[in-house]
């Protein structure tokens, strides 16, 4: 069969499983009900402060279990102030899996500290422990609580963790290499929210978790993040720090240190808390959503979709297709046909370490990541049930 049919019959399977009105990859489901709610924050003209900022803490704190949890006005933001938090600095080095979202390395960067691109699993798309375990008992050596780069001479300070479309890294076997070579795990969550490792919430594992609710979550707040901690002391730097380190007082503004206008406003605040209303509906859907894919999709012996490893619960952010690993040729053709047809189809990130100006910065061996970066297609993901 050539690739001009094949093509044609994996965008009819996806056709034929998604509405007419959910061709987009993934948009936001609240009802309009909810609206009223939107416009009488408005009319109160509590737009930047506001009681939806606490409404939408204790929400995401119930939900997460989560000791502490600070609103960003973005995901980006919290990880950013994460770093902040754990003074990364200058002389350090972050372990990055190659593919992630930029936001990673800009973090990084905004500290003055160097991205260390490490490799991926094919499983979930994650770190691939076994093979970073190995990498850094051969590039580092430990010198009391540090872990040293022995080329660079920069202490490799932490791993940022990305749980991918959703769906869990290997955790269990990252919080041992942590505690091995002494480093602090960051976990970004920001697709994760309602996944769970172990009836964990991912993001509550490392030393901080980050969450996001930019448009195209599963729970959007039109524009925003959080930051989950169960350490007290860097919960109220966090907060000291988003309003731009002001100084507490009633009236007076005053600072004493660089700080960031990084605070979530009231009225964001309000639509993440309405939307979180309808987080187990729209859970329900997604899961359906993945298993009507994977019905579907069992007709085609080179594509495998994405799952939730085993002993967790994903939410199934973008259901995610992986092309056989002689098929990757049809990725542009499907992307293209998609387009033509007006159904959203995407890409994989790109790989940070191939992207010219990250270049030069130091990586493993990242082959994996080269073999199925360019089989991986997100597909329609979005949830329109929910009333």
């Amino acid at each position: 069969m050539n690739n001009k049919i094949l093509v044609n019959k994996i965008i009819k399977t996806i056709s034929g499983v998604i509405k007419e009105n959910s061709k987009e990859l993934h948009e936001p489901s609240l009802p309009k009900k909810e609206f009223k709610h939107i416009n009488k924050t408005l009319s109160k003209n509590n737009f930047m402060l506001g009681p939806y900022i606490q409404k939408f803490e204790n929400k995401i704190k119930n939900l997460t279990k989560s000791k502490y949890v600070v609103l960003t006005n973005t995901g980006s933001s919290a990880l950013h102030l994460s770093l902040r938090l754990i003074d990364v600095k200058k002389n350090d080095e972050i372990l990055i899996p190659t593919l992630h979202y930029i936001s990673s390395v800009n973090s990084t960067l905004y500290c003055g500290a160097t991205p260390h691109f490490i490799d991926i699993d094919e499983n979930s798309l994650g770190v691939d422990c076994i093979k970073l375990e190995n990498y850094l008992k051969k590039i580092s050596i430990l010198r009391g609580k540090k872990c040293i780069n022995k080329t660079s001479g920069k202490i490799i300070k932490a791993i940022i963790v990305l749980h991918v479309f959703g769906h869990s890294a290997n955790l269990k076997h990252i919080q041992k290499i942590c505690k091995k070579f002494k480093l602090i795990m960051i976990e970004d969550a920001a697709e994760a929210i309602g996944s769970y490792n172990k009836n964990q919430h991912l993001g509550t594992f490392g030393k901080i978790g980050i969450l996001s609710f930019n448009g195209n979550k599963t729970i959007s707040s039109a524009g925003g993040g959080a930051i989950l901690t169960s350490d007290k002391k860097l919960a109220k730097k966090a907060k000291y720090l988003v309003s731009n380190a002001k100084i507490p007082h009633i009236w007076k503004y005053s600072y004493k240190e660089i700080g960031y206008n990084y605070r979530m406003p009231n009225i964001n605040a309000a639509i993440g808390f309405l939307h979180m209303k309808y987080l187990k509906k729209i859970l329900t859907e997604k899961r359906k959503l993945f298993h009507k894919y994977k019905k579907s999709f069992s007709k085609f012996n080179f594509i495998k979709i994405l799952n939730e490893p085993n002993e967790c619960k994903s939410n199934f952010w973008l259901q995610t297709l992986i092309l056989g690993k002689n098929k990757g040729s049809l990725r542009y053709k499907l992307l293209k046909t998609g387009y033509d047809k007006k159904i959203k189809l995407r890409p994989a990130w790109e790989l940070l370490h191939t992207l010219k100006h990250l270049r030069k910065y130091p990586r493993m061996n990242l082959d994996n990541a080269a073999k199925i970066h360019k089989r991986i297609i997100n597909i329609p993901s979005s949830c329109y049930k929910i009333k």
